[in-house]
């Protein structure tokens, strides 16, 4: 018993191993691009490369905050993101209720037209979308942004499973005691799915956030720009100075990062499907 003990000691400790540094093998390039936002275009292009600046230089962040209207920019994507995820989040957990819990005719058919679309690329639909957004008069304006990334195939299959995988007596309870359908939602199976509700939430607002081509074709004035798109804009100009490109790529980047790392616990236990099952 002992050396089974010891055993699996062993490989817990050799599987730890591996897995700090697979970790540090992704967190590497974040580290690095972050330690060259403090150097200058020469030291960036210096061979062989030095790990650290010889002397730590600010001038590419105070270039990127105060030649370009960057904090717009990080503003346009927040409201962009947290909205978009916000309200995607409703729409998916009503749109995945209802197929869990109600019956109606053509559920079975509708549900796996939902499913589909998580395989069809946005791309492809790019130019009609842009077309309705254009005939709406919403080109360079937050709902163009916003509005289209509401409803998502993945978002209603990612709740569905949660709601699916909850008894029904607890429904059927709830409405022997008088409840309406939309308070059994709202009090009842909402606080349920929690878990699920905060991993769709932080999925959103990643995907949303590093969203370029949608943003880039909505956002035409330079004020309207969210920050990958203004960043982008960056390497367009003819700016020999890399070393603002670089900063401003550390810039976009570091906020999910810290949002992550903050929510990585709601991620984990939404991602692992922890719902109630009879």
């Amino acid at each position: 018993m002992l050396k089974k003990l010891k055993r699996m000691e062993k490989y817990d400790l050799i599987t730890n191993i591996i897995v700090i540094i697979i970790a540090l093998l992704f967190i590497l390039p974040l580290i690095w691009l972050i330690i060259n936002t403090f150097k200058t275009s020469s030291q960036i292009y210096q061979m062989p490369p030095s790990i650290f600046p010889e002397k730590w230089y600010t001038g590419n962040l105070e270039e990127l905050f105060n030649g370009q209207p960057t904090f717009k920019w990080i503003l346009n994507s927040l409201i962009v993101s947290v909205l978009t995820a916000f309200f995607s989040l409703v729409v998916s957990s009503l749109a995945a209720y209802g197929f869990a819990k109600l019956q109606f005719k053509g559920q079975t058919v509708l549900l796996l037209l939902v499913i589909s679309s998580i395989m069809i690329p946005k791309e492809t639909f790019v130019v009609p979308l842009f077309s309705v957004i254009e005939g709406l008069g919403w080109i360079d304006t937050y709902q163009s942004m916003i509005v289209p990334n509401l409803a998502t195939g993945f978002g209603t299959f990612m709740l569905y499973s949660y709601f699916k995988d909850i008894p029904e007596s607890i429904r059927e309870s709830a409405k022997i005691d008088g409840a309406n359908e939309w308070t059994v939602f709202y009090k009842l199976m909402l606080p349920i799915v929690k878990p699920g509700l905060c991993a769709l939430f932080i999925l959103n607002l990643v995907s949303t956030w590093n969203d370029y081509l949608w943003q880039l074709l909505m956002a035409r004035s330079k004020e309207m720009k969210t920050l990958p798109i203004g960043i982008a804009s960056l390497q367009q100009d003819l700016n020999p100075n890399i070393g603002l490109r670089v900063a401003g790529a550390a810039i976009a980047a570091l906020p999910m990062v810290i949002i992550f790392f903050m929510f990585q616990r709601y991620f984990i236990k939404g991602s692992t499907n922890g719902a109630v099952k009879e």
